[in-house]
C-alpha cells in the first residue's frame, strides 16, 4: 500500500500539547503502535508523564523550550483545546500540526465556531456577542431568557458559563462578562444530548462513531451510553454533520461535535477539537478506539474500523468517586481506567469505567459508516 511521504514510521515521535489523561491515553495508544510520545505540559506530575517517552516542563509561552520540544518531534498534536495559539503560529510547516492551527483557532472561540457552523449551513443555538457587561443587557433584551453566558475562548484560564433564569439576576453574569469576552446563548429546550466522535486523515479519509448518549450532573459529563436511543435518521444527521465539519475546516485528527436533540431535529452545542471524555466508551465497545483513531490520523496512517462490538455505559469517576475503584475493577463487565492524579478534588476527573451492557457477535462485522459526501 502507499505510505505518503509526511506518515512516521514506527519508532518516530509524535509531540503533544497538554498532559492531561488525554495526553495519557494517547501516550498508550501510541505505545501500542509502535510510536514514542513527548509530552509538552508546564506540570511535572501530570498524568501523561509517566507513560511518555519524554516530558518537556515548560510554559507554554517559553518560546526557547518549544522550539527545542519542536525539534524533537516528528509531528505535533494537542489533547488540550486551550492551548496558546500565538505559541504556535510561527513554527514552521514541518514537522505538521495535525490538526492546523488555523482550525484549533476557529474551534478555541465560540463566536467564531459558531459562524462557521451556521455558514457551513449547520443549526446552531441563537446567540449574541458580549464584549462587557454594559452590553449584556441589550444582548438578553434579543435573545431572550432562560439564556446562557458562556466564556468567548474555550479552555482559557477562568473560563465557563453562567445560566441566567430571569433578567433581574445578572450578578454572576455581570461577573463573567467583565472578567473576559464572553458569548451568550438561548437556552434550547432539548431532550437528551448526544455527540458524535469523528477523524479526518492526512489524505483527506473520513470516518464516525456511533453517536452515544450523554448525562451531565453539575455541568460535569458523568455517563454516556452507547447505543444512543436515536431514530436512524437522525443518527445520519449527525455523522453527516460531524463529517461536513472535518472537511470544512479540512481538520486533520479526532474532533467531537455535541448536539442537542430537540423535537425540530439537532442543534449543534459546540465542537471540541480533540479527542474527547464522551468517546471514552470507543476504548471497549471498538476495534479501534478514538485514541488510536486519533495517533492515526496524527501520524499519516489510513484510519481504523470503527464498527461497535457491545453497547457500553461510561462512567466518569469523578472526585472521590474514584474510591470505588475495587469495586469496578472485580466486576467482570467492567474496564477500569485510572488517570493517576495527584489530588482528589470535588468536580475533579480521576477516571472511568468502561461497562458492557451487551455483547455483540464479533465474527460478524459491524458495517463502518459510509459517508454520504463520498470518501
Amino acid at each position: 500500500m502507499h505510505r505518503p511521504t509526511d506518515s512516521l514510521v514506527p519508532g518516530q515521535t509524535i509531540g503533544i500539547l497538554g498532559g492531561g489523561q488525554l495526553g495519557r491515553m494517547l501516550a498508550l495508544a501510541a505505545a501500542r503502535l509502535g510510536l514514542h510520545v513527548h509530552i509538552y505540559d508546564p506540570d511535572e506530575r501530570c498524568p501523561a508523564a509517566e507513560v511518555s517517552f519524554a516530558h518537556t516542563v515548560a510554559s507554554f509561552e517559553d518560546a526557547a523550550s518549544m522550539a527545542s520540544f519542536v525539534s524533537a518531534v516528528d509531528a505535533i498534536t494537542f489533547e488540550w483545546e486551550g492551548v496558546p495559539t500565538n505559541a504556535l503560529a510561527g513554527l514552521a510547516r514541518t514537522p505538521p500540526i495535525r490538526p492546523s492551527v488555523a482550525a484549533l483557532r476557529t474551534l478555541q472561540d465560540r463566536l467564531a465556531e459558531k459562524q462557521r457552523l451556521s455558514a457551513f449551513g449547520l443549526r446552531t443555538a441563537a446567540c449574541e456577542e458580549v464584549g462587557s457587561p454594559e452590553e449584556l443587557a441589550a444582548a438578553l433584551e434579543r435573545v431572550g431568557c432562560p439564556a446562557i453566558l458562556k466564556a468567548r475562548r474555550r479552555g482559557g484560564a477562568g473560563s465557563g458559563h453562567v445560566h441566567i433564569a430571569r433578567p433581574d439576576d445578572l450578578d454572576e453574569a455581570l461577573a463573567l462578562a467583565a472578567a473576559q469576552p464572553c458569548v451568550l446563548e438561548e437556552a434550547v429546550v432539548f431532550e437528551r444530548e448526544i455527540s458524535v466522535i469523528a477523524a479526518r486523515s492526512a489524505d483527506g479519509q473520513r470516518t464516525c462513531y456511533e453517536p452515544g448518549e450523554n448525562l451531565h450532573q453539575e455541568g460535569i459529563l458523568h455517563t454516556t451510553v452507547v447505543p444512543a436511543a436515536l431514530t436512524s435518521a437522525l443518527q445520519r444527521a449527525a455523522r453527516f454533520s460531524a463529517e461536513v465539519v472535518l472537511e470544512a475546516l479540512d481538520y486533520v485528527g479526532v474532533l467531537c461535535i455535541e448536539f442537542l436533540v430537540t423535537a425540530d431535529g439537532l442543534v449543534v452545542k459546540g465542537v471540541t477539537p480533540r479527542v474527547h471524555n464522551s468517546g471514552h466508551w470507543t476504548q471497549t465497545g471498538c476495534r479501534v478506539d478514538q485514541f488510536e483513531q486519533h495517533i492515526r490520523a496524527v501520524a499519516g496512517w489510513p484510519l481504523g474500523d470503527t464498527g461497535r462490538h457491545a453497547d457500553v455505559r461510561m462512567v466518569n469517576l469523578i472526585g472521590d468517586g474514584v474510591e470505588r475503584w475495587a469495586e469496578y475493577a472485580v466486576e467482570p463487565a467492567s474496564a477500569l481506567h485510572l488517570y493517576g492524579k495527584v489530588g482528589v478534588r470535588p468536580g475533579r476527573k480521576m477516571g472511568h469505567v468502561n461497562i458492557v451492557e451487551r455483547g455483540h457477535d464479533t465474527s460478524v462485522p459491524v458495517q463502518p459508516w459510509t459517508s454520504p459526501l463520498g470518501r
